[in-house]
């Protein structure tokens, strides 16, 4: 008495059309896309974060005729306490606007690929998987 092979359910043969294709490759270019924004998110927090120690490291000096260089571009300006904090703000600011509008987008992405899942699990159900690979 030799053992039987262990078979699973019939997987079930789905059509896959021109328009799931479409569907599938939209999905995965928002995937792709969503997944770049988030690193440019992460990458503008970590120069925000520099930005706010400067910031804080700045405010911890008590002379007021040092003069201290600040990078624009490819160059340092030496600039006052105070001009140097002002920028500091700006750049802060700046960053903080970028950040909420990489978010925004993000939101927009993670809503179209929702509606996507919706269609694409309710024709292929378990033939697909559209979950990150979280690896």
């Amino acid at each position: 008495t030799g053992n039987l092979p262990v078979t699973g359910p019939a997987v079930e043969d789905v059509n896959v059309t021109f328009e799931d294709q479409q569907k599938i490759n939209k999905f995965a270019r928002n995937t792709n896309r969503m997944t770049e924004l988030k690193d440019e998110i992460e990458a503008k927090k970590k120069s925000l974060q520099n930005l706010e120690d400067a910031s804080d490291d700045l405010m911890m000096c008590e002379d007021d005729d040092l003069r201290i260089p600040y990078q624009i571009g490819d160059v340092f300006i030496s600039h006052s306490q105070e001009e140097t904090q002002e920028m500091l703000e700006a750049a802060k600011e700046g960053l903080k606007e970028e950040i909420k509008g990489l978010e925004s987008r993000v939101a927009s992405i993670q809503e179209v690929l929702g509606d996507l899942k919706v269609q694409l699990y309710a024709k292929f159900g378990n033939n697909i998987n559209l979950e990150a690979d979280e690896s």
